[in-house]
């Protein structure tokens, strides 16, 4: 049986996850990705600061029958950006599908925020998509996909880190101006938006918040979401399946944005 993905060249930069010592770890968002294309026929670069993340996604890929490459970038370093998507086409013999998850958080409200925390969350969370963007689009293969990792608290206030806000809502805008520009070459440009998902960055930003079981029932559908249902979308998008969207936004949350 054929796969959505077959004969995607698919680079996913954040495609690790975060350490978590709990016994039912869930998985990361990029590493569910990964895996989900893979299985629906993608060859997938799997891009990640820490090696050993970017190797155990690796070898879930594999043992879902795809094909996996690992690369190592720290996309807060802006040259790191361009030369991990000229690795990514040298491994993968091209380039025409591409996630953009990588994400980190830093400061507490406006007080306590540092300009040296903002400027890392908008180096990591939004100048390296820019520059990874700028670098993939001219080796983006005609009629290629491109996913955006982004964030409910990019289009509502609610995690108190005004840096990681801030360059949630600017990944939309940039989303938007490249599904401009890429139109040109049938290059799509769409964003998922998670809301509150059970992985293992979640649960390490959400320590001394109220737990999830608290929580959930003032989510619509009554429970947290998995990477795996934000992973379906990202396929979805990346697939023919979503030929005719671009400078969408997607938003997985179980209807919390609606609040």
């Amino acid at each position: 049986m054929s796969g959505r993905l077959d004969g995607r060249r698919l680079l996913v930069v954040g495609g690790g996850s975060q350490p978590c010592d709990d016994e039912d770890a869930p998985l990361g968002n990029g590493r569910a990705i990964s895996v989900a294309a893979a299985r629906q026929g993608a060859a997938v670069a799997v891009a990640d600061i820490d090696k050993d993340a970017a190797s155990t996604t690796a070898d879930l890929v594999r043992a879902a029958g795809g094909t996996a490459e690992i690369l190592v970038a720290d996309v807060s370093d802006a040259d790191a950006c361009g030369a991990m998507v000229t690795e990514a086409v040298g491994s993968l013999g091209g380039l025409d599908a591409l996630v953009l998850n990588v994400g980190i958080g830093r400061g507490r409200g406006l007080a306590d925020t540092r300009a040296e925390d903002w400027d890392l969350v908008f180096a990591v969370n939004l100048r390296s998509h820019f520059l990874t963007l700028q670098a993939a689009m001219p080796v983006l293969d005609d009629g290629s996909s491109v996913v955006l990792i982004s964030s409910i608290a990019g289009l509502k206030p609610g995690t108190g880190i005004p840096a990681y806000d801030a360059s949630k809502a600017g990944q939309l805008a940039l989303a938007r101006h490249a599904a401009k520009e890429g139109s040109k070459r049938l290059i799509r440009v769409n964003t998922v938006v998670p809301g509150l998902i059970d992985t293992p960055l979640g649960r390490a930003a959400s320590k001394g918040r109220p737990s999830r079981a608290a929580t959930a029932p003032f989510i619509p559908l009554g429970r947290f979401g998995v990477a795996e249902e934000v992973a379906d979308a990202v396929v979805f998008m990346l697939s023919d399946e979503a030929r005719y969207i671009t400078g969408q936004v997607l938003v997985v949350d179980g209807g919390l944005s609606t609040l």
